[in-house]
């Protein structure tokens, strides 16, 4: 699989997430969203040649940055929104550091997954 083709299945999945949140998401959703799309992302970007480890995991951790930019703000009721705004970055910071973490721990599944 080539590197355009794991951002274009990741773009599909993004289109298809932003549409399932229109009315609104749960941070549960977000949660299983972003895990997916990090299981689709890790399992694409294995199997690409020419791009070292850290590339994929930044690659991937990039998805992760879209993701929480086109969706978190749909998880916070309007009431909270005043706080949000004043949270939004840090939180940004914690789920992308979990990303990280979660790419480490999907690639293993991932590669048992295929052997």
């Amino acid at each position: 699989m080539s590197e355009v083709a794991v951002i274009s299945r990741a773009q599909a999945f993004l289109e298809l997430a932003r549409a399932q949140a229109k009315d609104g998401l749960t941070w549960g959703e977000f949660g299983r969203l972003l895990v997916e799309l990090l299981r689709l992302a890790v399992a694409g970007l294995d199997a690409v040649t020419g791009m070292d480890g850290p590339s994929k995991k930044l690659a991937a951790v990039g998805l992760a940055a879209t993701l929480f930019d086109s969706l978190a703000d749909k998880c916070v009721p309007l009431g909270a929104y005043p706080l949000w705004l004043a949270i939004r970055v840090p939180v940004r910071m914690i789920v992308l550091a979990l990303a990280g973490g979660a790419v480490e721990a999907i690639l293993p599944m991932i590669r048992s997954s295929h052997a």
